[in-house]
């Protein structure tokens, strides 16, 4: 079954929301093992969606389209529907007076715009919203299948759970897809690429694609087969390709996160973790505590973007300034050794440098990343292009690689098992 999406909103056009929920479909549509083909965003306006809606319906055996259902004048994918079907809009007495009763149940009048989400398509099913007022629209048309859903991600995320795909992948009787993802770090993409020439010239089912993103790269396997089982089979062979290969450049799959690897080697080793951060101003512990059980090794932070506190907080010494400057590496050290003593952590990351766009000692991107560990404490210096966010976005990823590769007792002074550091 083949299936497209159109994502309505102007402000998805002028780049003022981010399009996350094409992105949301498009994963789960593949982890269905539903092909999707085209993805398109159009404004609101009436007669660019109706041709849109229309092209959809011409290529693809069902149309997701997320946006445009909510109670005010410029959500009208339901008006669109009915032009491109030519069907009436009608309106449901039952939904509008559960729209009453939601709102009466919260304390609060109902305006009547709200009434605008009773209606519907002739012929459509309205789909209960457990997480808003805006119900799902599906409907059967010449033998296609329509479904418009609220563009609210949490609304979306759930009726297209509860719904949408389970009536696909019925409709569909099709196998399934599966996708593994290996995550590496250390490499560029281009790199990586040549380093798997051979074995990408060999894919097909799986099919392989290498995907870049702050700094990481990650090497997609997507299978095709008629049972979960089979697919997996189809995949096994390139995986280990792939890892033998690569070698400890690869960190993780699928949705690992660098930042749930660190925490895991701190909490298998029973050492606790602390930064120090200068440049990157707490990123670093930022992502970190963002993951749920952080608190169990995190010990604690200290910024200290100034050098003074540098000095007070972390006991830098001044002839250690005054000699190698703030961006370096012997400050550095001196900083992840400091925060170590001063936090009692097992284990420290420690960040300075020159971010930009100011020149500071330092070339703007020069950045300094130190790992304290109960073996030792070593730093590295890295050279990163780019405006100042994203040096600091590559610097607080490659903080949390280097501090993995300390944890493991790689480090990164020489050579992994395959390719290089950068």
């Amino acid at each position: 079954m083949i299936v497209e999406v159109i994502a309505v909103g102007t402000e998805l056009l002028l780049g003022q929301t981010v399009n996350t929920n094409a992105a949301q479909i498009g994963s789960r549509l593949a982890d269905a093992g539903l092909e999707h083909q085209y993805s398109t965003v159009v404004g609101d306006d009436h007669d660019r969606m109706v041709a849109a809606i229309r092209l959809a319906l011409s290529r693809a055996d069902a149309l997701v389209i997320t946006g445009g259902v909510g109670p005010t004048q410029d959500d009208i994918t339901r008006e669109a529907i009915c032009s491109a079907t030519q069907r009436e809009l009608l309106f449901s007495e039952e939904y509008a007076d559960r729209l009453r009763r939601w709102w009466a149940a919260r304390g609060r009048e109902m305006p009547d715009s709200n009434l605008k989400q009773a209606q519907y398509p002739a012929g459509a099913d309205l789909l209960d919203n457990p997480k808003g007022t805006a119900p799902a629209i599906q409907l059967e048309h010449e033998g296609k299948l329509i479904f418009a859903l609220p563009g609210v991600p949490a609304e979306l995320e759930i009726l297209l759970d509860q719904h949408v795909l389970p009536v696909l992948q019925d409709r569909s009787g099709e196998g399934v897809v599966l996708s593994r993802v290996i995550r590496t770090y250390g490499q560029s993409e281009s790199l990586v690429a040549e380093i798997l020439a051979d074995v990408f010239e060999r894919s097909g089912n799986p099919s392989m694609a290498f995907l870049a993103s702050s700094g990481e790269i990650k090497i997609r396997l997507t299978a095709h087969a008629p049972t979960e089982e089979e697919a997996e089979a189809l995949v096994a062979p390139f995986e280990a390709a792939v890892r033998e290969r690569m070698g400890s450049l690869v960190f993780g799959i699928d949705d690992e996160t660098i930042e749930n690897i660190v925490l895991g080697l701190a909490r298998n080793n029973e050492w606790t973790v602390a930064t120090a951060e200068s440049a990157t101003g707490g990123m670093v512990a930022s992502r970190i505590t963002a993951v749920p059980g952080a608190s169990k090794v995190f010990r604690g932070a200290i910024v200290a973007y100034h050098e003074d506190v540098k000095r007070m907080s972390l006991g830098v010494a001044d002839a250690l300034i005054e000699e190698h400057g703030v961006v370096s590496e012997p400050v550095a050290i001196a900083m992840a050794d400091g925060a170590a003593r001063a936090l009692e952590a097992d284990v420290a990351i420690a960040v300075t440098g020159s971010a930009g766009p100011e020149t500071l000692e330092q070339a703007a991107g020069t950045m300094v990343i130190a790992v304290h560990t109960p073996e030792r404490t070593m730093a590295r210096t890295v050279r990163l292009p780019g405006d100042r966010e994203r040096v600091r976005t590559y610097t607080t990823t490659g903080a949390l690689h280097l501090a993995r590769l300390a944890m493991t007792g790689e480090w990164w002074s020489g050579k992994p098992r395959s390719g290089r550091w950068v």
